[in-house]
């Protein structure tokens, strides 16, 4: 588990983390998103040591970093591939964390094999590998303890698309044996696809945080009626806000029960009822870091650029 609270960190006058406060749970995978220098790397600098908070505390298993008697053992940490000695191949790279953590030598075939480096890769000088072939490297030291935790800073950048699918599987395997995932990405679909809770992080405060599903959620109903004119008259009659969409079902701000409950008592048969769904990662994302954004979006018709200026 890990668990921070109420963590800031400040810079002179500049606040780079403030007063954040979050959850990671055992069996979960925990996407922790944000804009570039919303607090996301500060914070996960502060919960591995590397940087010393203002106040507030952050613990893993239930222990400061530091207090961790052999930490590769317990917590796996990522947070840049391309801080790895270049003059060294990479299995001398995972030769020397398996002696750091008193692993046996076995492991370092055994975890070269599970990031799916090949023996010619393992061999070369790291300096002369792929930023895809660095960020499995940079996993495989980050597993080859067998930890509780996993604590991971863009870990898909320079990933192919088969790279993506392996490491949302290894990641899903990991959490679904009992382990602990700190994931950060830009990647928005991938958060989507593998994460169960979603931490939203903004100018260095929480501005969202939930399971995935109550934070994609709209709140909204959607319902098939044999008769969806008069199932949305009546929703409209009890005060709620209605809409017919392209494909004759009902959308409504009304909850399941209520909707139901006026199809039951005007006789209209349901062929469907559901919670409507939500509008998706990236518009929750951009609507909740608006202020943050250091690109703005905006309509056609919205588009103000002086005539002879780049946008």
């Amino acid at each position: 588990m890990i668990q921070i609270d109420g963590l800031t960190k400040r810079y002179g006058r500049f606040t780079a983390v403030n007063n954040v406060t979050l959850t990671a749970e055992p069996g979960r995978v925990t996407g922790f998103l944000g804009p570039n220098g919303a607090g996301k790397s500060t914070t996960m600098r502060i919960l591995v040591g590397l940087t010393d908070p203002s106040s507030g505390s952050a613990h893993l298993l239930g222990r400061h970093f530091s207090q961790l008697p052999n930490p590769g053992r317990e917590v796996g940490v990522l947070l840049d591939a391309s801080a790895q000695h270049g003059g060294r191949t990479g299995r001398e790279i995972l030769t020397l964390a398996a002696r750091t953590m008193g692993l046996s030598k076995a492991s370092v075939g055994e975890t070269l094999e599970r990031v799916s480096l090949t023996e010619e890769e393992a061999g070369r000088r790291v300096r002369n590998y792929s930023l895809g072939m660095r960020q499995r490297l940079g996993i495989a030291t980050a597993l080859i303890g067998d930890p509780e935790v996993l604590i991971l800073d863009e870990p898909a950048n320079g990933l192919d698309p088969a790279g993506i699918r392996w490491m949302r599987d290894l990641l899903r395997g990991f959490a679904d044996d009992g382990g602990t995932v700190l994931l950060s990405s830009h990647l928005l679909h991938e958060i989507e696809v593998i994460a169960d809770d979603i931490v939203v992080i903004g100018n260095g405060r929480i501005v969202a945080q939930g399971t995935k599903q109550e934070l994609l959620a709209s709140g909204e109903s959607y319902a098939r009626s044999s008769d969806p004119t008069s199932l949305g008259r009546m929703l409209q009659s009890a005060g709620h806000n209605v809409e017919i969409t392209t494909d004759g079902a009902v959308r409504t701000d009304a909850d399941l029960a209520t909707v139901g409950q006026i199809a039951f008592d005007a006789g209209l048969v349901l062929s469907e009822l559901r919670a409507a769904d939500g509008a998706g990662l990236e518009e929750m994302f951009l609507q909740l870091t608006a202020e943050t954004q250091r690109d703005h979006l905006e309509t056609p018709e919205g588009l103000d650029t002086p005539k002879g200026k780049a946008a």
